[in-house]
């Protein structure tokens, strides 16, 4: 069983020196920066053993913030879901890739880069995977107007 999670934020604070984190309701939130050292060791710590990304997605906040999130669990000890969410802002969203971490981010993150435009520095192959090259905007964000892409 996963501990509580200002137990997991402590671990972490200690286990991972210059890294702050916060509790928000039932996520765990992260800076952009120690993203990939905070799963990293999320995945690699025997007491945590996130061995599973089950979900990456964005959230879009208009005017100015879009969240990156993300649920991990472990399969090996059959506990989860941590909650992880990046806060990012609107104009400029960008995060590290964690598919070096968990391959199986490589097609989520495709579809947040898709869907939401977040990038994710990093990916082995950052492009559109549901909408077709050459559409404009992000149809999940909630300013996006729908038009006739093919005029």
């Amino acid at each position: 069983m996963l501990p509580p999670l200002e137990e997991i934020k402590t671990t972490l604070e200690q286990l991972l020196p210059g890294v702050t984190l916060a509790v928000e309701g039932i996520a765990l939130l992260v800076d952009a920066k120690d993203l990939t050292a905070v799963c990293r060791c999320l995945k690699d710590n025997e007491r945590f053993g996130l061995d599973y990304l089950a979900d990456l997605t964005a959230v879009d906040y208009p005017p100015d913030r879009m969240d990156a999130v993300y649920h991990l669990y472990s399969m090996a000890q059959r506990h989860g879901p941590l909650t992880l969410k990046v806060k990012l802002p609107r104009t400029n969203p960008v995060v590290a890739s964690v598919t070096p971490i968990w391959r199986g981010a490589e097609f989520q993150e495709r579809e947040a880069y898709d869907l939401y435009g977040v990038a994710f520095e990093g990916h082995p192959d950052l492009r559109r995977i549901l909408m077709w090259e050459g559409f404009e905007g992000h149809p999940m964000r909630k300013d996006y107007v729908v038009e006739d892409q093919d005029a």
